[in-house]
């Protein structure tokens, strides 16, 4: 889930000294962070939960992965790569895809590492979570695909890696729809303790930091998952065969060491992979997004994350950030997809 919950945590924040005024002029009139005023794309309703299925799966070699995907829309249309986080799955797009298919865009819907059908090609690879190896898997995914620039969208862990997509290959992405906003981090950031509540709220990355997170985690997924969803979502009335056709994805080999291992890399307590030392690098020095961006957040986001205001300034390009409410939570594209889809038609449509 979004790691970025203060000012203390996140460069990105900004000084401490940083009135709410100061935040405010930086949403709503920077002249590096403009205002969109593309109007909400004219998409026809669906009703969440109204699909159940994608075609069939996809599997292509990328990188250091056999990635398994979701496609829709036809072949020659603008890509849109549709990220997921934890512990979702591809699932979480599953009314958004036909809805950006039918206005002939193609959308490709990865299972990230450790998830569904996606396997490593090498059983000596790292089953490595650390921010930077998953964006190069989007990266990797693309070249495989012959995709030279995509529009990529998501939430959660999906958001970050399309942050970090767009803000160090700004060159393959051509634009930009992150839930929550910036949620680009490092472990330098997240060692900066926080107050107490905000802890809380945190409690089970603490818990993936023992042996016995891990091995509850590896027993429990389903349990686990099932509260992750109702904690982060609180007034969301999933069902069961909502929930289960996403917790399948989670019975993959690799999931729970992709998990931990994410997890406690963030707090500095597991290494990381040489190779992307550089790009991890870049990525403590907060780098700005200037690619066309609309950013989002439920009115009803149970999960830890930042305010708009504190991160507008994140974003040089063409900008402009939708609040959806009604009760929406953590995974907004499969609470809301209409609205979803039209931040990623209106965004397109500014590049």
């Amino acid at each position: 889930m979004s790691d970025e919950i203060n000012r203390a945590r996140r460069r990105f924040f900004g000084t401490a000294a940083m009135t709410l005024a100061a935040a405010q002029l930086a949403f709503n009139g920077r002249a590096d962070a403009q205002p969109s005023k593309a109007k909400p794309a004219g998409l026809r309703s669906v009703k969440p939960g109204a699909h159940t299925s994608f075609a069939a799966l996809k599997q292509i070699d990328a990188g250091v992965l056999n990635v398994g995907y979701a496609e829709a829309g036809p072949a020659d249309g603008p890509a849109v790569i549709l990220l997921h986080g934890w512990p979702y799955d591809i699932y979480s797009f599953v009314d958004v895809a036909p809805l950006l298919a039918a206005e002939g865009y193609r959308v490709m819907i990865p299972y990230l590492r450790g998830y569904g059908t996606t396997r490593f090609l090498s059983d000596a690879t790292l089953r490595n979570g650390q921010p930077s190896a998953i964006a190069l898997d989007a990266i990797a995914l693309m070249d495989a695909l012959k995709i030279e620039k995509a529009t990529l969208a998501g939430f959660d862990w999906g958001a970050r890696t399309a942050d970090i997509v767009a803000a160090l290959w700004p060159e393959r992405c051509r634009a930009l729809v992150s839930v929550s906003g910036y949620l680009i981090g490092s472990q330098q950031a997240g060692k900066m303790p926080l107050p107490p509540k905000a802890e809380l709220q945190w409690w089970y990355q603490f818990y993936f930091a023992t042996e016995r997170g891990r091995a509850g985690y590896d027993k429990y997924r389903r349990d686990f998952a099932r509260l992750i969803w109702q904690l982060a979502s609180p007034k969301w009335n999933f069902d069961d065969a909502t929930f289960d056709r996403s917790a399948k994805a989670l019975a993959n080999p690799d999931h729970v060491a992709i998990v931990i291992h994410n997890y406690r890399w963030r707090q500095d307590l597991a290494e990381g992979e040489s190779k992307y030392d550089d790009f991890e690098k870049k990525l403590t020095q907060s780098p700005l997004i200037n690619v066309p961006t609309i950013t989002m957040e439920g009115d009803a986001n149970g999960a830890p994350h930042p305010e708009p205001a504190a991160y507008a300034k994140m974003f040089s390009g063409k900008y402009s950030h939708r609040t959806i409410k009604g009760g929406i939570g953590h995974n907004l594209p499969q609470e809301a997809p209409r609205a979803f889809a039209e931040a990623i038609v209106d965004v397109a449509a500014e590049s």
